[in-house]
């Protein structure tokens, strides 16, 4: 694999395969001496993360792991960590893994330095300055999958496990000092979550390329993306050893979150219910949800996803687009429907007002009502 770079958009970035074995430098960089190694429980014991302990201890910097986080991190997953994060003496956090892990770790680091609590500082209106900034500890982001971009966010999406209802946590000292993508890292994902993850990165620069807001920076960030995904992630797919693949894939995932400061909408709206009412994962749930709000919006993105095709180079405008859509779906093995991820119809009126409280919808290029969003879930139940 020829792709290698160093990038500091928007954040320091070693962007290459074998490029793990700079974890160290990466860790000096941030000014963190002794780093929690932060990452789920499916990874705490793969060689992934193992080498990444034993690159820290050769180091000199520790062999302290925490993996207690479960697929929809909570806030009890937090209190945890952040005792791990206190008796260990640390000074730093290497998120490590997939959107879980990367989320989980950025929120000890966050949490480490704060007296309030973590709801205090969900992302409404300024509550982000009700932080201690001086109390955040350094973050290196080390992905594992290609799907949230979570390594180049300035948030973390935490699931309260009273309410059922994720909650996006925002600093902007929340961004990662430095990130190490290295493609090798992502070529053991089983296909389900090449599949989702990849479908994740699509969603975000689906969405931030039709959101009505104005930021043209992030717009044309979404468009390549999209280019990136639909030609790579089939090859991921197919052969989850092709580090070239597996190398856009990564850049499209960061893209991604780096996009959607534009804004998200409506898959994202209903995907985020779901998963925190059913723990489904998310850009699986993002990829079932697709075609209906594609359908659902299409009024106010026909023409834009006209573009979009075009530039991907595929055939007849909006529908399409669509087309293509169903053909990664179908590829990917995606379930047809929120049925098939165990949504009751009975549930609708409960998850349409969970929707109609997201953040998401407010980027939507339909307005979301109660009654459209309850008819929204249906179609793609």
């Amino acid at each position: 694999m020829t792709l290698t770079a160093n990038w500091s958009y928007p954040t320091a970035i070693r962007f290459g395969a074998g490029r793990i074995k700079e974890l160290p430098e990466a860790c000096a960089q941030a000014g963190i001496t002794r780093p929690l190694l932060v990452t789920d429980r499916g990874l705490a014991n793969m060689a992934i993360t193992q080498n990444a302990l034993d690159i820290l201890e050769a180091a000199g910097l520790g062999r302290a792991l925490f993996s207690e986080v479960d697929a929809n991190p909570n806030e009890m997953n937090l209190a945890v960590g952040l005792a791990a994060y206190r008796a260990g003496g640390h000074d730093g956090v290497v998120a490590f893994g997939g959107g879980s892990g990367l989320d989980l770790g950025k929120m000890v680091a966050f949490m480490s330095g704060q007296t309030r609590p973590l709801w205090d500082f969900e992302d409404v209106g300024d509550w982000w300055t009700r932080a201690n900034a001086g109390g955040i500890a350094p973050i290196v982001a080390v992905p594992t999958t290609a799907g949230t971009g979570s390594e180049v966010g300035r948030a973390s999406v935490i699931t309260n496990s009273v309410t059922h209802v994720k909650k996006i946590i925002f600093h902007p000292k929340v961004l990662p000092s430095v990130v190490i993508c290295d493609p090798e890292l992502t070529v053991g994902m089983p296909k389900a979550i090449t599949a989702g993850t990849g479908m994740d990165a699509f969603a975000h620069c689906l969405e931030a390329y039709c959101s009505p807001f104005y930021h043209p920076m992030s717009q044309g960030i979404a468009l390549e993306g999209l280019r990136l995904v639909n030609e790579n992630l089939p090859k991921a797919y197919a052969d989850g050893t092709d580090l070239e693949a597996r190398g856009h894939m990564m850049s499209a995932a960061a893209m991604g979150a780096v996009a959607f400061q534009k804004g998200l909408g409506a898959i994202h709206a209903l995907s985020h219910p779901v998963g925190a009412v059913y723990n489904t994962h998310h850009g699986t749930t993002n990829a079932v949800v697709m075609p209906a709000c594609l359908d659902f919006n299409r009024p106010a993105i026909e023409g834009r996803l006209s573009q979009a095709a075009a530039y991907l180079g595929i055939e007849g405008g909006f529908d399409g687009f669509r087309a293509r859509v169903m053909e990664l779906r179908t590829m990917l093995s995606i379930p047809a429907g929120l049925a098939d991820l165990g949504v009751e119809e009975s549930q609708l009126d409960g998850l349409a007002a969970m929707a109609m409280d997201d953040p998401s919808v407010g980027g939507n290029p339909v307005k979301m009502t109660i009654e459209n969003t309850r008819l929204l879930f249906s179609a793609a139940l």
